[in-house]
């Protein structure tokens, strides 16, 4: 298989190079990466400024690459309509190093670079590693573990196709190999925030503000992402790119609609 590699984390992240070692094994594999750190940019496309790719040298690894002043989704342009000499035939976005999961999809410049790639008409995975650290804490983060369970995963997509504009949205227990207990088809969970924003002064006495905020607890239901983790269970949910919402709220919302009139 030929396979676009891009994340979120920068091009030298230790997640991507584990990826694409495990990846280079058994496809052609090609990587567009931000040139540093574009956590958190969500779907954002760049409109107003020159995009521009340097080819790049990943250590130990023979493939092509390119890092880029631009964001994950831009990174997927930019390899598909002008760095790539084919067609991928998987865009792969990862390994991030910290759980997507419930509202952070809405947030997160991995899971984007995936969809980038879904809408543009590639079957397309997003992988994460559910490391959840607090504030300056340092942990072991099991890239090699996540890696090969993409690696798996794309053996099987090259046998069974993805429906059209889904997305597999992986996220991988940060535990050794003998300790996963397995992969479960899972739906977006609830994780929220509870949103800070703090106000500082610079050096110059100037005002300016930082977001912070910290995890709202979340409920423990059965069959969402966050659960899947929690038994020590690969998250695989399928996400779709038609955001509307189904019954009954749709029924809801005609009623609403129902009594408004727009005429004179």
């Amino acid at each position: 298989m030929r396979i676009l590699l891009t994340n979120d984390d920068g091009i030298h992240s230790p997640g991507l190079l584990a990826l694409a070692r495990a990846l280079a094994r058994s496809g052609e594999v090609a990587v567009v990466a931000p040139e540093h750190e574009r956590s958190a940019t969500g779907h954002a496309i760049t409109l107003h400024k020159p995009l521009r790719a340097t080819p790049t040298a990943l250590p130990g690894l023979d493939v092509r690459a390119w890092a880029t002043n631009g964001t994950p989704a831009d990174c997927v342009v930019l390899g598909v309509l002008a760095l790539l000499p084919w067609r991928p035939d998987l865009v792969i976005s990862g390994i991030n190093g910290e759980a997507n999961i419930g509202s952070d999809l809405t947030y997160s410049g991995t899971v984007s670079g995936a969809m980038e790639g879904a809408i543009m008409g590639f079957p397309s995975l997003a992988v994460s590693v559910a490391v959840f650290r607090r504030a300056g804490e340092v942990r072991e983060v099991h890239y090699d573990v996540a890696a090969d369970v993409a690696a798996r995963l794309v053996a099987r997509l090259g046998q069974q196709r993805l429906p059209d504009e889904v997305v597999l949205n992986v996220n991988v227990p940060n535990l050794p190999r003998g300790a996963l207990r397995g992969l479960a088809v899972t739906r977006q969970g609830q994780r929220r925030y509870v949103s800070r924003l703090e106000e500082r002064r610079d050096p110059r006495g100037r005002v300016y503000y930082w977001l912070t905020g910290d995890r709202a607890p979340e409920p423990d239901e059965e069959g969402t992402d966050g659960w899947a983790l929690r038994q020590g269970l690969v998250s695989v949910t399928p996400l779709r790119m038609d955001m509307t919402a189904g019954e009954p709220v749709t029924s809801h919302v005609a009623q609403l609609v129902a009594g408004i009139s727009l005429a004179d």
